[in-house]
């Protein structure tokens, strides 16, 4: 079965380094909003977002969460985690802190995501899948990501399958 996934990141830090994530053509993504939507998007308040990330969300599979330095406990983020969830999309989590931004830089390890969310009782850090690739090269990272994306979304689909 064809995965579509909808990728979950902190925008303004970690765009770049979605964007090379997103393109590594493994699997169809959600379109990204550009920095002109994603404004306009926010100034329509929290209703407008949410009704964005909905959208967003509908007829994709699974839900990556993109964790960079300051991924974990952001509002959105929060938001669409529970909501993958409660829709029973496959979830997971990959760690992009060593892939390089536009000026060639990397950035810290980002705390978990997923830990700390309950859904329906489960915590969900006990749950779903949290990748950190294995390197601290850029190239590296991304290579070890492009390798494993079509498995781990294939993992993140069993376990909520059977949760």
């Amino acid at each position: 079965m064809a995965r579509r996934a909808f990728y979950s990141f902190h925008y303004n830090p970690d765009n770049w380094r979605a964007g090379q994530v997103r393109n590594m053509g493994v699997i169809d993504g959600d379109q990204p909003a550009s920095d002109n939507d994603w404004e306009t998007i926010t100034k329509g308040g929290d209703a407008t977002i949410q009704r964005w990330i909905d959208n967003q969300l509908d007829g994709k599979s699974v839900a990556i969460v993109l964790v960079g330095a300051n991924t974990a406990g952001r509002k959105w983020i929060n938001y669409e985690i529970k909501k993958a969830w409660s829709e029973n999309k496959g979830l997971l989590g990959i760690h992009i802190h060593n892939i390089k931004d536009k000026e060639s830089n990397q950035t810290t390890k980002g705390s978990n995501p997923f830990s700390g969310i309950v859904v329906d009782g489960k915590n969900l850090g006990s749950i779903v899948e949290t990748y950190d690739p294995p390197y601290t090269t850029s190239t590296e990272v991304y290579n070890y990501i492009k390798l494993h994306l079509a498995g781990w979304i294939e993992t993140a689909v069993g376990i909520r399958t059977n949760a």
